[in-house]
Formats: structure tokens, C-alpha cells, sequence
């Protein structure tokens, strides 16, 4: 027997062994109490494996009658049938039969022997000779099709407190998908990886192979980093996934500008060992840091930047701050006063302008969280436009920004959504982003903006600007031509400029 085994496995040109835990494994001298107990423990051992098992031959001892040796084999075990291959292949013969030939000769197998007390494995062979299905297939195979004595017992659990018939298949539906999603969501992004040769993913599983972590960026997103990445916002906030897994999208803004995607990434939560993991995959995929990351405070997120992207300035996004002032303050003062502190915030062209300002609005407002506003007041240098004013931010800090990104994705995204179903919408809404900047660039290729100063300084930046940028730019050029100039004092500037 060992001998034939050998010839066998030597003749292949190719076997495949499922990749399965060894507390998962039948093993030489395993020994069960049943020949169902036998049956359940290979089968499950299958289910992982990736076939479906088939009962082969057994032998009874002719006194008793009873079962003293059994073989259980897999589904593609029997003789290849040449003819019958030949007959299907052949144009010219019509085939009476439409059911297909498993068959594979292959020789895995299992087979035990009654003791007189339990059933002990005599032989276990693992080799295929056939690729093995993937864990988002396995489920259609014929063994492990049946419903197990687990389910039934929920579904008359969910009968007696009347949960009804449909409603039990929608939730035994999400339970399936919930076990093959991420293997169908990691097929779908080596798929992608066949057709982009630039497209970046990575997955991190746990110890039970349940996806944790994962992230993935196309070679747009790559190309659009390249000339809009020196300004990122990083935020988990969005709307996510059934299996409450945190969306976490690095986005940008691009030249007309609109919202551009740098990458998304799937985290089971928000810790810092996340956050590393995420921002190290990121900067795998696009090799040069940012310049300004937008975040809101999380400690974590704040501490895994400062590790990964030690010369990366970390700037705190207003919006979130300024969200938090209703909760900080009484219903009377942020009613009457929340337009001081936002007076002092945005309207501040200097640092003491901003000082004196902030502490005026607190003087007369009476906060009753202060604590609160001292720790804002310690982190200005992370949030206050006075204060970080020299890090180009894209236009990124507003709270328009921010707010018109969470309303976007929360236009395609839902809780409902299996992994797969998310990024299919995802893609659909990546796709209208994509979309709005190629009619950008078109509408920009061919339409000129109207010159209305005649300025030589606005005749060079209509050729260098987008028209976006360009109306931005011409509308503080002629503002800045209301305003009088004044001469306060003589110098040498003042005598040439005005003759005095």
C-alpha cells in the first residue's frame, strides 16, 4: 500500500495540501467513540480544507454485524474517465448526459478501525490532486451543504418568540456572509491587483484567520498623491460596515478643488497598534510622507503620527473643535457668546489679536466646562489659523471642508453594508469624484476665464491657475484695490512711491 502511495505521489507533477491547524488534523492513532463522531470531525476538517467528503467502503464483522473498518474519501476520489472526456470534448458526438465527472483520482483519504472500544485512525492521507476551494466557495460543496443541529436548534429558538420564517433566513444569510466576506473582499482586490499592476492592498488577520485590519489604494489615487499629497486628512468617523469594522479613507483636495481619495483601510478598532499599522501600510504604498495631516484629537491617532510621520506637521481640524463648543457651553452662552469665540478663531489675522480676543470671549461667556477650554487653549498652536498659518493647508481646515466629506460618504454608505457591498458603493462614489474632475479638466482645457483687471499679474495667472483657483484669486486681486492707502510717517519707500 505505502509503496503504491509512493509511485502515486511521485507521478504527479503537482499535489496540493490544505493549509489547515494541526489541532485541526486527523492523525495516525486519533481515536473517536462513533462513526459519526469520525464522519463530523473529517468533514470539518474538509470544510477548512477546502472539499467535500465522500464515504467510500466499509467492512463488518459477520457475527455481530457491525462496522469494524470504514473509509471516507474525497468527492474527486475515482479513476479519471478518459472516454467520457473525449465524448464531452468531441464536437461531432452529442452528449446524452449533462451531469459532470468529478473524478480526479484522487487518493486523500481517511479510514478507521473499531478496536472493540473506539474507532482509531489507520490511515490519513492529505494530498489532493486538484486545487482546493477557496473558504468563500466551500459552502457549495455537497458535505457541507446540510444545516447543522446548531441551526436547527436557533431556528426553533427563534419560532418559539415568534420571530418569523424570512427573518430567520436574512439573519442566518448575514451570519454566511459574515464568514466568506473578507475572503470574497480579498479575491476582489487580488483581482484588481491582476488588472492595475500599481494597485497596493494588505490584510492582516487574527489567529481565528478573521480579517482585522486592511487597506488598499489604486494607482489613481497613487498618481493623484504624487500632486495633491502634501496636504491629507485622515478621519474614522464616516459611516461603516455591518460588522461594525471602522472606514478610515485618507483623503485630499485636488487643483479645481475637489475631494480626491489617497487610499481607504478597514480597522476593527481604534487603538494605536491600528493606527501604526495603517499609516506604515499607507506609506508603503506612497513612499513620501505629507506635509500636513488633518486630524481630529484622538490621543492614539495623534500619538501613531508622531511615531510614523515624526516630520509631519499635525493639525487638528476646527470642525470637530468647534462642534464640541455646544456641549461645553450652557444653552444661554453659546446662544449669546459662540460668536465671539468664533470671531476670535477665524477672524484673528495675528497671535495677540487671537489672545486678546479668546480671553475676552471666555471673560464674558462664563464656559462651564473650563477645563475643557484651557486644554484648547494649550493646543492652539495645533488649531488656530494664527498659529499654523504657515502650513499650507489645501483650504482643508474649514469646517465647509470636513463637514462635505462626512455628508458625501454618508450619501453612499450605510451600517447594512456586508465588506463587499461597501466598497462596491465606495467605488461608486469614487468613480463620481473621478468623473467631476475629468469635466473639470475639460471645462478648464476649454473655456478661458474673463480677464477683468487687465493686470499683467492676472494675465500670468490665468495661465497657471484652474479656473477654481483662478475666480479665488482675481476676486482678492480686486479687493485688494478698495483699499486707501495712507501715509503715516516719511521714509525713503514713502518718497519714492508718492513724491513726498
Amino acid at each position: 500500500m505505502a509503496n503504491a502511495l509512493d509511485e502515486w505521489m511521485s507521478s504527479k507533477d503537482e499535489f496540493y495540501i490544505p493549509q489547515v491547524r494541526d489541532d485541526k488534523k486527523p492523525k495516525a492513532g486519533l481515536t473517536f467513540k462513533s462513526l459519526d463522531e469520525t464522519y463530523e470531525f473529517y468533514n470539518d476538517y474538509a470544510k477548512d480544507a477546502g472539499f467535500s467528503v465522500r464515504i467510500s467502503k466499509e467492512k463488518k464483522k459477520k457475527e455481530i454485524g457491525e462496522v469494524v473498518w470504514k473509509r471516507y474519501v474525497c468527492f474527486k476520489e475515482g479513476e479519471i474517465d478518459e472516454t467520457w472526456r473525449k465524448k464531452k470534448d468531441s464536437e461531432s458526438t452529442q452528449i446524452e448526459r449533462e451531469r459532470s465527472n468529478v473524478c480526479e483520482n484522487c487518493k486523500a483519504k481517511l479510514t478507521v478501525v473499531y478496536d472493540g472500544f473506539n474507532f482509531v485512525v489507520k490511515t490519513f492521507i492529505e494530498e489532493h490532486t486538484h486545487p482546493l476551494a477557496t473558504p468563500s466557495r466551500v459552502h457549495l460543496l455537497r458535505s457541507h451543504r446540510g444545516v447543522s443541529d446548531t441551526k436547527i436548534k436557533l431556528v426553533k429558538k427563534f419560532s418559539n418568540v415568534n420571530i418569523p420564517l424570512y427573518q430567520q433566513f436574512e439573519l442566518d444569510e448575514r451570519e454566511k456572509i459574515k464568514g466568506h466576506d473578507a475572503e470574497m473582499l480579498y479575491e476582489y482586490f487580488k483581482s484588481e491587483e491582476d488588472k492595475d499592476s500599481d494597485f497596493f492592498f494588505k490584510f492582516e488577520t487574527d489567529n481565528n484567520n478573521r480579517m482585522t485590519r486592511c487597506f488598499w489604494v489604486d494607482s489613481v489615487a497613487r498618481k493623484a498623491y504624487t500632486h495633491f499629497g502634501d496636504v491629507v486628512v485622515f478621519d474614522t468617523t464616516y459611516n461603516t460596515n455591518r460588522y461594525a469594522m471602522i472606514f478610515a479613507p485618507l483623503v485630499g483636495v485636488n487643483h479645481h478643488g475637489q475631494t480626491t481619495i489617497f487610499g481607504c483601510g478597514f480597522l476593527s478598532n481604534e487603538t494605536f497598534d491600528s493606527f501604526v499599522w495603517l499609516l506604515e501600510t499607507w506609506l508603503e504604498a506612497m513612499k513620501v510622507p505629507p506635509i500636513v495631516i488633518i486630524t481630529d484629537q484622538d490621543q492614539a491617532m495623534t500619538k501613531a503620527i508622531a511615531q510614523v510621520l515624526p516630520n509631519t506637521f499635525n493639525r487638528y481640524c476646527v470642525w470637530h473643535i468647534l462642534n464640541k463648543f455646544q456641549e461645553k457651553m450652557c444653552y444661554f452662552a453659546h446662544h449669546n457668546y459662540y460668536a465671539l469665540f468664533k470671531t476670535a478663531i477665524w477672524e484673528s489675522e495675528t497671535v495677540e489679536e487671537f489672545e486678546k480676543s479668546w480671553y475676552e470671549a471666555l471673560e464674558i461667556s462664563q464656559p462651564s466646562s473650563k477645563d475643557w477650554f484651557e486644554e484648547m487653549y494649550k493646543l492652539r498652536g495645533t488649531w488656530i489659523p494664527a498659529y499654523v498659518k504657515q502650513y499650507f493647508s489645501a483650504g482643508m481646515s474649514s469646517s465647509q471642508r470636513a463637514e462635505s466629506m462626512h455628508a458625501f460618504f454618508k450619501c453612499y454608505c450605510s451600517k447594512s453594508n456586508s465588506l463587499m457591498d461597501f466598497v462596491t458603493r465606495f467605488n461608486r462614489a469614487l468613480a463620481h469624484l473621478r468623473h467631476e474632475e475629468l469635466v473639470a479638466d475639460h471645462g478648464d482645457l476649454n473655456e478661458k476665464p474673463n480677464i477683468k483687471l487687465g493686470m499683467p499679474m492676472e494675465n500670468q495667472m490665468v495661465g497657471m491657475y484652474t479656473k477654481k483657483y483662478f475666480y479665488k484669486f482675481q476676486k482678492e486681486l480686486l479687493e485688494s484695490n478698495s483699499y486707501m492707502v495712507n501715509v503715516t510717517g516719511t521714509s525713503r519707500f514713502a518718497d519714492m512711491l508718492f513724491g513726498t
